[in-house]
């Protein structure tokens, strides 16, 4: 374990959504279990603050302060925050392209933060992919951007819960593919990628989950997982083989399965992680199964990264403040914690051995 409380940077997202309020009220919330640091306009955050509970002691530092000095000291009462000023006044509810590069600005610093060593994971609210596209740039989400700017070649794409009441343990649920057009997803399952997919959700699931032996079932393209080739032949030419040879390679993987018929108790209690071939064939039966409290965690990176599995919630945020719910974020943060302390853990014992 750490010697020291985790410290991890969140994120605050579209500020015109609900990502403020909930990374404010997580943060708080859980300060005796993390340090967090928050990452956005420290002007509308402290404004922000004062109506959600006024209490909540922030503690601004420039971009150019902590590039000098590092992070500085912090009691339990009090949270960090990263000053990425924005460029415009924000409105509740109301999109401004004008804020679309500070916005992408929290994520590089929370990157920048965990490579400097002042931060060991990070932890992202919901963003409008729309305002930075408007604002100028090309992005489509923030798993593309993470591993574009970390340099990583392929990420894999993660949705999980805990057990609950609901669910007797925890749902993993892992995706092929991403943010593409359904008309898409046949021609991106290719055979590397998609084993490259199993090596690193096998990797992960070992190093930051703690699970020695992760079993993973995939998921069929088409439905009935193809009928023999009746109904397409993704099985039988590239999905089937991509098994069989990384059940060849040591690691446990077992499909393809049609995928209405995967997501049952009966098959998912042996199950560590499920690999989707495309993202609402997963995520829909893994939003449906977290009540709310899924959490988005990007595997792969060279750095710790979840987020919550929800959107800015626009309407909501118009509403006023008070009526979001940061339990996916709490969720969030709780889990980037505790792969902190089990990567810590695993570098530890590799160190012991050598």
């Amino acid at each position: 374990m750490l010697s020291r409380l985790p410290v991890i940077a969140i994120t605050v997202g579209e500020p015109a959504g609900i990502g403020p309020e909930i990374s404010l009220l997580a943060a708080w919330d859980l300060r005796s279990q993390i340090r967090p640091v928050l990452i956005g306009d420290a002007a509308y955050l402290a404004m922000l603050a004062q109506d959600l509970d006024k209490n909540i002691r922030l503690m601004a530092i420039s971009q150019q302060a902590l590039r000098n000095n590092g992070l500085p000291g912090c009691g339990r009462d009090q949270i960090t925050v990263i000053d990425c000023p924005l460029a415009a006044h924000v409105v509740a509810g109301q999109l401004d392209p004008r804020n679309g590069r500070a916005v992408l600005a929290t994520l590089d610093s929370a990157i920048e933060c965990i490579q400097q060593g002042w931060c060991d994971a990070m932890v992202t609210a919901p963003l409008q992919k729309s305002t930075i596209n408007d604002a100028g740039v090309a992005f489509t989400g923030h798993t593309e951007y993470l591993a574009q700017q970390t340099k990583t070649p392929q990420v894999v794409m993660m949705l999980a819960c805990e057990a609950s009441a609901h669910l007797p343990q925890p749902l993993r649920v892992a995706l092929a593919t991403t943010h593409l057009p359904l008309r898409a997803v046949p021609d991106a399952i290719q055979f590397d990628h998609l084993l490259t997919s199993l090596q690193i959700i096998h990797d992960d699931l070992q190093v930051k989950f703690g699970i020695a032996k992760p079993k993973i079932y995939v998921a069929g393209l088409n439905p009935h997982a193809g009928e023999n080739g009746y109904l397409g032949q993704e099985e039988i030419d590239v999905i089937n083989p991509v098994i069989l040879h990384a059940r060849g390679l040591g690691m446990d993987v077992h499909g393809a399965f049609p995928a209405d018929t995967l997501f049952q108790q009966k098959y998912l209690k042996d199950a560590d992680c499920v690999l989707a071939m495309y993202h609402d064939q997963g995520l829909s039966v893994l939003k449906h199964a977290s009540f709310g409290l899924g959490v988005n965690i990007t595997l792969g990176l060279p750095l710790i990264r979840t987020s919550v599995d929800h959107g800015t919630a626009l309407d909501l945020a118009k509403l006023g403040t008070g009526l979001a719910d940061a339990g996916s974020m709490k969720v969030a943060i709780r889990i980037a914690a505790e792969m902190v302390a089990r990567q810590h853990a695993a570098t530890n014992s590799a160190t012991r051995h050598h």
